[in-house]
């Protein structure tokens, strides 16, 4: 068996959680990108094939600050935009990534500024 490279791995722990979970109009989900430079957050309905609300350290309000700032400030954000879109319960999809860090920052802000799960 080939070794994975880092980006295999997370790729393949994503795909055993997407099997498990799924995001519907009732309670769609909260999925979590986080790259070397920045952390994007979306809120998607997969049974309808759309995202409801998106959020990410690029936007302006987030731009400069910290990594782990700016991951609490894109919960928060997400969570605002989920909410003004008449969402306020979520399924938390980690995307692979360890529950820890700029994830677990950005999940508890989320949670903070009302968004259930």
């Amino acid at each position: 068996m080939a070794t994975k490279t880092t980006q295999q791995a997370r790729l393949h722990r994503h795909r055993r959680v997407r099997a498990k979970i799924s995001g519907t109009a009732e309670r769609p989900r909260l999925a979590v990108y986080r790259s070397n430079r920045g952390i994007f957050a979306q809120v998607i309905d997969d049974v309808a094939g759309r995202t409801i609300a998106s959020a990410s350290s690029l936007d302006g309000q987030v731009r400069g600050t910290k990594r782990s700032d700016a991951a609490a400030a894109v919960g928060k954000l997400v969570a605002e935009r989920a909410r003004d879109a008449g969402v306020g319960r979520v399924v938390f999809d980690r995307g692979g990534y360890l529950y820890h860090g700029r994830v677990k920052a950005l999940a508890d802000a989320a949670r903070e500024s009302g968004l259930e799960f």
